[in-house]
């Protein structure tokens, strides 16, 4: 009898316990600036002007954010210069409540995994894992309509990252 007063007490107090508890938040939710198709406008470090457009969309349900992007008009540079790029990101949950996980893989044969952090709101960091070799940071940032972003290196043994390529545009 005593058992069942117990089990009784232990069923009432479950929904109560499961309405107070507090809404799961949306690990996709910091990212939602991202969504969209950006335009922009770069010149590399070695003189290479690129005009090129990415969209980010959520895809699979929602269980992860997409990223693809290509460039391949008004790309101007050295003859030897190969202006067609594209490249894809694809940023995941790993498990349920674990910060967010990205992949980059590119025509170029390029692959890069990716942690993902939000230190501001509209701010996006993209810090690759570390494999011994030079480490990479990808970032966008909204301010005021205009997407921002650079993707920067850092060699091994060196504190300081260094640009490789800076963009900036609206959403088209």
């Amino acid at each position: 009898m005593k058992a069942i007063l117990i089990s009784l007490c232990v069923a009432a107090a479950l929904p109560a316990a499961a309405e107070t508890a507090p809404p799961a938040t949306d690990p996709w939710a910091p990212l939602a600036f991202l969504e969209g198709t950006w335009g922009a406008k770069a010149t590399r470090p070695d003189g290479v002007a690129v005009d090129a457009s990415y969209l980010f969309r959520r895809e699979l349900r929602g269980h992860v954010m997409a990223r693809r992007a290509a460039s391949t008009a008004r790309c101007t540079g050295p003859s030897t210069f190969d202006c067609e790029h594209s490249d894809e990101l694809i940023v995941y949950e790993e498990q349920p409540g674990q910060p967010l996980k990205a992949l980059y893989v590119d025509n170029e044969g390029h692959v890069i995994h990716y942690a993902v952090s939000t230190p501001a709101p509209n701010d996006a960091v993209f810090l690759s894992e570390g494999t011994g070799g030079p480490r990479f940071r990808l970032e966008y940032r909204l301010d005021h309509g205009e997407m921002a972003g650079k993707f920067q290196i850092q060699m091994p043994g060196q504190p300081d990252w260094h640009s490789y390529l800076e963009w900036s545009g609206a959403k088209r």
